[in-house]
């Protein structure tokens, strides 16, 4: 019953084959903006979001002196999130605490390169979104 009701939302894959869609790798495009810049260093962290969410991942590659502030439309929701989220049901916070909710991986980059390496991922193939932006903190995400 559940794929039924999964099929209303996506039309071109069951729910059972967007939840055993394979981790997508990134190391040949990140691998490639790293190389682009060899005196430079304008990657400052970066993270794969798997278990642990979107919150998770992040606020551990930045510790505990900064706060990560995330525009939660700054990007598509894949409708599997929502689907999920609302057969649990399970409250946004346990969301972004669990699922990656459609991203991928994260790089924090110095604001001035933000635009050259959003340029490079994108001539790899990557789909890129500025999630937000990266403050002196106490080491908090911050969903707004």
């Amino acid at each position: 019953e559940l794929e039924k009701v999964y099929d209303e939302l996506d039309d071109t894959r069951t729910l059972c084959q967007v939840l055993m869609e394979p981790t997508r790798i990134y190391v040949k495009s990140v691998i490639s903006v790293l190389h682009h810049y060899r005196v430079k260093r304008p990657v400052q962290a970066m993270s794969h979001i798997t278990g642990g969410g979107l919150a998770g991942n992040v606020m551990r590659t930045l510790g505990s002196h900064l706060n990560a502030r995330i525009n939660r439309k700054s990007w598509p929701l894949p409708p599997v999130f929502s689907f999920l989220a609302r057969q649990g049901p399970i409250d946004d916070e346990q969301m972004f605490r669990v699922f990656n909710m459609g991203i991928g991986y994260v790089m924090i980059v110095r604001p001035h390169f933000v635009e050259s390496i959003r340029h490079q991922l994108e001539r790899s193939g990557e789909r890129v979104t500025v999630l937000g932006r990266v403050t002196k903190g106490t080491g908090r995400l911050q969903l707004v």
